[in-house]
């Protein structure tokens, strides 16, 4: 891959991070594909959702930054095993949880966008 892809999904990622701590879907729906799986893998707490209840879970959330969390957050592989795909791994803390996301992006011709987001948490420790 190109050093604009890494470029373009990095700044995909600063995106995606700042969209969550805002807890603002207006910028989400930048990042996410219209057709994203949202995932969430923790024992005892499956989820399978799409993007419009997904949407309506952050927007029915209180954004981490309102409360005065800190951003804790850092992308720990960025991997493109295709000319149009590209793998994400990246953990974050937030609403007292660390959570490790992997996520599937495809280039759909407009862009870098996030198709899957497969997760899962546990508790933060103090």
């Amino acid at each position: 891959m190109t050093a604009s892809d890494f470029k373009a999904v990095g700044a995909l990622m600063e995106t995606y991070f700042e969209g969550l701590h805002q807890a603002d879907s207006v910028l989400l729906r930048t990042v996410f594909h219209p057709q994203l799986a949202y995932v969430c893998a923790t024992p005892g707490d499956e989820l399978f959702l799409d993007l419009e209840t997904y949407m309506d879970r952050v927007n029915g959330r209180e954004p981490p930054a309102k409360r005065g969390d800190p951003r804790s957050e850092r992308v720990l592989e960025i991997a493109f095993p295709g000319e149009r795909l590209a793998h994400v791994t990246a953990q974050m803390s937030m609403m007292g949880r660390v959570f490790l996301d992997v996520l599937t992006l495809v280039d759909d011709g407009t862009g870098w966008r996030i198709v899957t987001k497969v997760f899962t948490y546990v508790p933060q420790e103090d």
